[in-house]
């Protein structure tokens, strides 16, 4: 069969999902890790004898590692070739996986996890790379739903798993795990992936790099910190975030000068890619953001075990395997802009349930949404990009999945934190407890003991109080979660804006049109 007859054709032959196999164990190690480390971060303070706010670096420090090497990944797949660049990523992913294993103080440990988003950061555009490339213009809808796999069901498992962990052996296992995996997927890629060929005719762009890399770094920094500071007007957040700023807007002015600048906004005059991207910020900022409250709902107001909470999110996960193959299909075939509408309409719905909850919301119902708010992230994330990415030339594929990954990345970063925020401030205007401070000297509100006792019960030992209290404080807590449930609703319905501007035509696909054999490559040559 021919290299282009192979890149048309309409089914997924052994060979595409050989290559989609590779990238899919990659994200899968990436996307969970985030997750998994964030249930650890208790046992971190206990084993290390640290603060909340130390060992919330060791998240920190991951993404502003994975904001600084993602601008790279685009020019480096082309100069190096993406074979040999991923491979050098799950790498380095793995290494540091290993070293954050012998940590032995936290300061070891925030270093070792740089070291791991070095890696992780170019995992997801490197993948997206080649699966474009491997797919052809008429099945990315289809592969782009199987790289949405794991990036749906991280949040979902990691819970799950780092929990278990965590429970039956030691907080090490959480990233000892990652070594097999991580030897498997080396073999895998040297096997599956075709052989390189790299474009090592493009400069690397120092100056831009020194402003961009930088610039994101410092923004998310001072975004990252905003929970912990609970307000904007604070030096340490927005210090660092005026200067971050200042240095991203300087790269955008200045990129449009080189000829190969280092991230391409260029691209962005491709009317498909820059409406996605919209669409998707959005859309990430609302339900990435409320999304991580949603576990938090069932641990502090129900009282659940971390594994519980990881399970009761199961149903959303069930849901988007149940759409997101048909939605794949129907991306090749059908305008994004008539069927992402009807998927954000699913989460619409079920997200309305969240901005009702009390501290006896019924687990069926909260259940149910979940499942129904799944089938619709199944018909809308993976089309959204594959909107973006389709109607791009061969040669700007690497370059357009760095820019979507980005635009993840910062959409993520500032979902979490104003919806932590949110929730922070409404949490803190529960009525104080008369005479209780906790050990730091602080006064204890009424919810946050409420909250507190899900927990350890034992504190009641520490502040005997009438039950009445406790559940004046639950009620209160779980009204400070519904009111930022509906700012992340409010959010989900102002994605509907940019979504209505998705392609509502068949345009055709100009990822063949200048250099078939380059897309058709990492099919043809198994």
């Amino acid at each position: 069969m021919t290299q282009q007859s192979i890149a048309t054709s309409d089914k997924l032959d052994g060979a595409v999902l050989k290559v989609a196999g590779v990238v899919v164990l990659g994200a899968i190690m990436s996307i969970l890790d985030v997750t998994v480390v964030s249930v650890a971060l208790p046992t971190f303070q206990r084993e290390f004898d640290a603060t909340y706010a130390e060992v919330a670096w060791t998240m920190t420090a991951y993404t502003l590692a994975l904001a600084t090497v993602i601008p790279l990944s685009g020019w480096a797949a082309d100069r190096f070739g993406t074979k040999r660049l991923y491979m050098v990523a799950l790498a380095l992913f793995t290494i540091g996986s290993g070293m954050c294993a012998t940590a032995d103080t936290i300061g070891q440990l925030i270093g070792f996890r740089v070291l791991q988003g070095l890696g992780g950061g170019m995992l997801m555009p490197l993948g997206m790379t080649i699966m474009t490339r491997a797919a052809g213009p008429h099945r990315i809808g289809r592969l782009m739903a199987v790289l949405g796999i794991p990036m749906l069901l991280g949040p979902i498992g990691g819970p799950i798993l780092g929990g278990w962990l965590i429970d039956t052996a030691s907080w090490h296992w959480i990233f000892l795990i990652n070594l097999p995996i991580g030897a498997v997927g080396l073999v895998y890629a040297a096997w599956a992936l075709p052989k390189d060929a790299p474009e090592p005719s493009e400069s690397f762009d120092f100056l831009g790099m020194l402003m961009l890399s930088p610039g994101l770094a410092l923004f998310l920094y001072g975004i990252s910190t905003l929970p912990e500071t609970g307000t904007v007007t604070d030096a340490e957040v927005w210090v660092p975030m005026l200067i971050g700023a200042a240095l991203v807007i300087g790269f955008v002015l200045y990129s449009f000068k080189p000829r190969h600048p280092l991230l391409d906004l260029r691209l962005f005059a491709n009317r498909n890619l820059t409406v996605a991207t919209v669409t998707l910020f959005v859309f990430i900022i609302a339900f990435m953001g409320a999304g991580l409250l949603f576990p938090s709902y069932f641990l502090q107001i129900h009282g659940e075990s971390t594994l519980t909470a990881g399970l009761l999110m199961a149903p959303q996960g069930i849901g988007a395997m149940v759409t997101m193959p048909i939605a794949g299909m129907l991306a090749d075939r059908v305008p994004v802009g008539r069927t992402v509408p009807f998927a954000l309409a699913l989460i619409a719905v079920g997200f309305f349930s969240f901005t009702q909850v009390d501290a006896n919301t019924s687990y069926w119902l909260l259940c149910g949404s979940l499942f129904v708010m799944g089938l619709g992230m199944g018909g809308t994330m993976m089309p959204v990009m594959t909107s973006a990415l389709k109607t791009l030339q061969s040669h700007d594929v690497a370059r357009g999945s760095t820019l979507v990954n980005i635009i993840q990345q910062i959409g993520g970063s500032v979902g979490a934190a104003v919806m932590s925020v949110i929730l922070t401030n409404e949490l803190n205007g529960s009525r104080p407890i008369p005479g209780a401070t906790d050990p730091s000297g602080n006064p204890v509100t009424e919810a946050g003991l409420a909250i507190a006792v899900q927990q350890q019960p034992e504190l009641l030992q520490q502040f005997p109080v009438e039950p009445s209290l406790i559940e004046r404080g639950l009620d209160f807590a779980a009204d400070s979660f519904a009111t930022t449930f509906w700012v992340g609703f409010v959010l989900v319905l102002a994605t509907f804006i940019p979504a209505a501007f998705l392609p509502r035509r068949r345009e055709p696909s100009h990822l063949l049109d200048d250099q078939p054999e380059k897309a058709a490559v990492p099919v043809a040559l198994h």
